[in-house]
């Protein structure tokens, strides 16, 4: 067993996925194992983003919409898990997202800004760090812009190693 579902098998045992909406049957979120993902581009960004979620100072993050769809990845939603592994691939978190925002790069509110609990923790911070994240590492070729969409999501941890 890898550390990923010994982990997932942990963390089903201490969250309380019951409390974690389901609209039919059986909860598939107690059967099926959630993505495992980092913060950021590098071990470096996982490792410090992580902290600010065990801390409880980090509950929202923000990607760039062109992002999942160059990659054919679904837009999180209210209700998806994921496992938040360390820098160097260790699981260390069960988060569910807990709300779902697109908006405007330049449209992104303090509020939200505050919630991802980097930095000084002002809007000015926010969009400053997060331009030059979205210039450096995106995974679509449309480059930067203002008003490029961005998935603003809140998180919860459910389980934390």
């Amino acid at each position: 067993m890898d550390d990923i579902e010994a982990f997932w098998q942990r963390a089903q045992q201490h969250a309380d996925l019951a409390q974690v909406s389901s609209y039919t049957g059986v909860n598939p979120l107690a059967v099926l194992r959630p993505p495992a993902w980092g913060f950021g581009a590098t071990p470096e960004q996982a490792d410090e983003l992580l902290g600010l979620v065990l801390a409880g100072d980090k509950t929202a993050t923000a990607s760039a919409l062109w992002d999942y769809e160059s990659e054919g990845e679904e837009v999180p939603s209210e209700g998806t898990l994921g496992i938040v592994v360390d820098g160097s691939g260790t699981p260390r978190a069960l988060v569910v997202t807990t709300r779902v925002r697109v908006v405007p790069f330049d449209e992104v509110d303090a509020a939200h800004a505050r919630a991802e609990g980097e930095g000084d923790l002002t809007l000015e911070y926010w969009r400053r760090v997060h331009e030059d994240f979205f210039t450096r590492h995106a995974s679509h070729d449309r480059g930067f812009v203002r008003d490029m969409p961005v998935v603003l999501e809140e998180l919860r941890v459910l389980h934390a190693e």
